[in-house]
């Protein structure tokens, strides 16, 4: 998590990583290891997990997908609900449809945990989202709304779903995001669990059955990935 404040110095509370920052704003403290950096009015404590290969990564945004509450069974419910909590946990932000069923569910879970929930939501006013939206973007763009899930998530978690979970799913599997099917949820998730979705083979969808399992793969791939792509931008 980061926490910007009013001070006059910015904290770095880790003790062994380093940032790639210019070399006069870098101070080491003695006592404890921490980094201090020198700024201009504010604080960021950035945690340990933040700091990837040497790298300083923003949260990671975890799209969870799946049947919407007049479909949704209580199984893949409970799924949904240990997915958000496991995000939470973990300390990436949650990205749902911000409705209910599978949304709501982890939603719930991640709420539960303190994380961060925001729901992108098709209709044109917030009051439609769950209860446990912290931030609710109103698209006002219908069925159209599941690009706009789809590109927000840097990973994604199927859990059940129908027609409109396959249209998220397909969207972010032609721009290459890592996607995770909980197998045993039903619906799109079991169909499309350890395959590829055409013969374009762009990134096969990963199947697993435990959701804290599940939200761990997707953290250290994107981490894996976050690495990779820094390290060829040097």
């Amino acid at each position: 998590m980061i926490l910007v404040r009013p001070v006059s110095t910015l904290e770095l509370c880790t003790t062994t990583s380093k940032l790639k920052i210019p070399r006069e704003m870098r101070a080491q403290s003695k006592k404890s290891k921490s980094r201090v950096l020198v700024s201009l009015g504010y604080s960021l404590i950035v945690t340990a997990d933040q700091i990837i290969g040497g790298f300083y990564m923003k949260e990671k945004q975890v799209l969870v997908i799946g049947y919407s509450s007049d479909h949704c069974t209580q199984h893949a419910y409970k799924l949904a609900y240990e997915v958000g909590k496991e995000i939470a946990l973990q300390g990436s932000i949650l990205i749902t449809g911000g409705l209910g069923g599978v949304m709501e569910a982890a939603s719930k879970g991640a709420k539960n945990q303190g994380g961060l929930v925001v729901g992108i939501i098709p209709q044109d006013e917030k009051r439609y989202a769950n209860a446990f939206c912290d931030v609710v973007i109103s698209t006002g763009l219908g069925h159209s709304r599941n690009f706009v899930t789809a590109y927000s998530g840097d990973a994604v978690i199927v859990i059940g779903g129908g027609i409109g979970t396959a249209i998220e799913a397909g969207v972010a599997y032609q721009k290459g995001k890592p996607i995770i099917a909980l197998k045993g949820s039903g619906g799109t998730a079991d169909e499309i669990g350890g395959k590829y979705l055409d013969d374009r083979q762009v990134v096969k969808i990963t199947e697993e059955k435990d959701p804290r399992i599940a939200v761990e793969k997707v953290t250290r791939t994107l981490a894996n990935l976050f690495v990779k792509e820094e390290k060829g931008m040097e």
